[in-house]
């Protein structure tokens, strides 16, 4: 019998993290310093494990290893995508990341493509996405002069909102900010500024200039944009389709039935509560879960009230 599979996750602690997780979501907390929910993950730093079914107690990783009819007989060396759930109780570090061809030569993972949905944002919130300079030379200097206010492109944000994040992007969360998360499964990231914030040793965290300058795409962000359509109960956007991911947003005011379109889905409560039916066994779900609906399910049915975002390679 097909079956989803529920994943336990892993928290992530970190210099900026708060503990909204647990406020929000019901996430047991170690501490009121965790940044991310890493929720749908087989990388190396942080591996969900199934909780139900005949496979649980297994870690993703290794299941996508050793299950492949599961993911469709994906040829994808590894698991491709890493979803979280990130909440900036103070500001990120600005920061880049490569492209596959750069992460694999120097780091030996995958580029790092993302992008966001934005749970909350404080009043007066913002993001740092993109920068003024006109050439890698202009960059390199204005980074060497910390000219930081003429170079950063900052932009306010609200809740519903939805940023495209390429790999060469220049960018921050902001402060009082929780986002969903889908980007390809790297934990490479380049540092350029940190706002001279120091550890609980009292040092700085280290930067990555060059890199950084190496990497960074020179010229404006290409944002996406979303596409809504509603078919009955149910109100779907397409938030991003591209080689990395693409990316939806489910609404669901009542019962839908859907089927599969890609080899595997995977999926993240936001909101509401409601059921998830599969091959005649139906599963209860709450705001903060994520579950994958992998190749062996057919199609299925959702019910109740519900808020959604779906993705996959």
């Amino acid at each position: 019998m097909a079956q989803p599979l529920f994943l336990k996750s892993v928290l992530q602690e970190k210099i900026w993290g708060g503990s909204r997780l647990a406020t929000e979501f019901g996430y047991d907390l170690p501490s009121d310093k965790v940044g991310e929910y890493w929720a749908v993950s087989a990388h190396p730093n942080g591996v969900s494990i199934v909780e139900n079914g005949e496979f649980a107690g297994r870690k993703l990783d290794e299941l996508y290893a050793n299950e492949p009819a599961l993911f469709g007989n994906s040829q994808e060396p590894v698991f491709p995508l890493l979803i979280k759930i990130l909440d900036a109780n103070d500001w990120l570090s600005v920061q880049v990341h490569p492209d596959d061809q750069y992460g694999m030569e120097h780091e030996g993972e995958l580029g790092k493509t993302e992008c966001w949905y934005i749970l909350s944002a404080d009043e007066g919130a913002e993001i740092i996405y993109g920068h003024n300079a006109r050439t890698r030379e202009e960059l390199a200097a204005m980074i060497d002069a910390k000219d930081w206010d003429h170079l950063l492109t900052h932009i306010p944000v609200k809740a519903g909102d939805f940023f495209y994040v390429p790999s060469g992007t220049m960018h921050a969360i902001g402060k009082g900010i929780m986002i969903l998360e889908t980007q390809q499964s790297s934990d490479t990231t380049y540092r350029v500024y940190d706002f001279d914030r120091r550890d609980d040793a009292g040092n700085l965290r280290e930067l990555h200039i060059q890199q950084s300058i190496d990497v960074m795409t020179i010229g404006p962000v290409a944002n996406s944009y979303p596409d809504t359509i509603s078919v009955g109960n149910l109100q779907a956007t397409t938030f991003v389709s591209n080689a990395f991911f693409t990316v939806y947003k489910w609404q669901v005011s009542g019962s839908v039935e859907m089927k599969k379109t890609a080899d595997y889905t995977l999926v993240s409560v936001l909101s509401g509560q409601g059921s998830l039916t599969v091959d005649g066994e139906t599963y209860p779900l709450t705001k903060g879960q994520h579950f994958i609906l992998p190749a062996t399910v057919e199609g299925w049915t959702f019910d109740g009230e519900l808020e959604m975002i779906a993705s996959h390679a």
